[in-house]
């Protein structure tokens, strides 16, 4: 399930109910877990509207479903395409009629508040870009997603695989748009960022990475936000920031190992108390206690990462993800959307460019490249 949020002011939240375009067809499984995850949340969410995007005969159970739409795609984004079949030869694919229901028509509304996907996901983002666009003061979009830390919270971390070179000024951008991310869902008006390093202390790391503490500590002494400093690692997991940013490469070996550590551990247990009688004897007096640990580490409760910085909400499921899973994609989406992410994002940006030196301002497409320069 997606983060718990406090209740923000009744201002901020949706006044309509929130619809969510779903992409049924994409991931490793399609209808056959995207029907009945989608079902389970209409359910949960009574307030909610679903636009259901696919082939219609794959579609045909969930005909006459209460407060839900179909729309029609001819074609699928399979997980091996390329960005170049998925933008070019299948412009009538279910991921991308899905995006599509996210842009603003010309009475400036959109169909859906937000999209959600298991599909490829270099396609999901390329697509996301080129349909939508990315904000002013954005240059690149960025996948944030949370991870359970000792602290029984979350710590939301970007990028997670979206941009593999990236800049200072784009580590930047990531940690404004992780801080509205972070206030608009879980209630922090505030949260703490860190730059994820191979130490805490300031000289260390690459050039990239200095220039992107040097940027952080240029805007949190402007006030635009809470930079903690360099964190390592196993910081995600103490919870010792709200957000941890990075590029796309380092996030996404550090999501994968992060899964991996969970299955690896969950076999280990599996197996040491199956050994013999008196282990299965032990694992019944124990199993409250470890469905408990299950339930806390379990990373499909932590499904659906936020494609951040685009004219629209887009979120990620993981491709091989169960009706379970992608569920909790959608809790996500819908909590983005009914607390007016992409508004906040916006403003956010808004409020940093207004802080920043004035040469730092490169029009719509700021890069804050004069900020070290500038800064005192």
């Amino acid at each position: 399930m997606s983060a718990p949020a406090a209740e923000p002011p009744a201002a901020t939240l949706l006044a309509e109910p929130v619809r969510l375009a779903v992409d049924c067809m994409g991931g490793d499984h399609g209808p056959s877990v995207t029907l009945p995850a989608c079902r389970a949340f209409l359910d949960s969410h009574p307030q909610a509207e679903l636009i259901l995007v696919g082939r219609p005969d794959a579609l045909a159970a969930a005909r006459g479903w209460p407060r839900c739409a179909i729309a029609g795609a001819s074609e699928v984004v399979e997980m091996t395409d390329s960005i170049e079949v998925a933008l070019r030869r299948k412009k009538d694919s279910s991921l991308r009629v899905a995006v599509t229901q996210v842009k603003a028509t010309t009475d400036g509304r959109a169909p859906a508040h937000a999209c959600v996907s298991a599909g490829n996901t270099g396609a999901l983002m390329a697509v996301a870009r080129y349909v939508l666009k990315t904000l002013d003061g954005i240059d690149r979009p960025a996948i944030a997603t949370v991870m359970p830390n000792e602290r029984d919270g979350y710590t939301t971390v970007l990028d997670l695989g979206a941009n593999i070179d990236c800049s200072a000024e784009h580590l930047l951008q990531f940690a404004v748009m992780g801080t509205a991310l972070v206030t608009a869902v879980q209630g922090k008006p505030e949260p703490t960022v860190g730059l994820l390093n191979i130490g805490e202390e300031a000289i260390k790391g690459g050039e990239t990475i200095k220039q992107a503490g040097e940027l952080l500590r240029a805007a949190a002494a402007a006030g635009v936000l809470r930079f903690h400093g360099n964190v390592e690692g196993n910081d995600i997991f103490k919870g010792t920031t709200d957000i941890v940013v990075c590029d796309g490469f380092v996030g996404n070996v550090a999501l994968k190992t992060t899964e991996g550590l969970a299955s690896m551990l969950t076999m280990f247990i599996r197996e040491e108390f199956g050994r013999n009688l008196l282990t299965r004897l032990a694992a019944v007096v124990a199993l409250p206690v470890l469905h408990r640990l299950r339930k806390r580490v379990d990373p499909r409760r932590y499904n659906g990462a936020a494609l951040l910085g685009l004219r629209g909400l887009v979120f990620k499921s993981h491709g091989s993800a169960d009706a379970f899973a992608f569920e909790r994609a959608l809790d996500r989406a819908y909590d983005a959307a009914r607390n007016g992410l992409v508004e906040r994002v916006h403003d956010r940006i808004v409020a940093t460019l207004a802080a920043l030196p004035t040469s730092a301002r490169a029009g719509d497409a700021t890069t804050f490249d004069t900020l070290l320069s500038e800064s005192p």
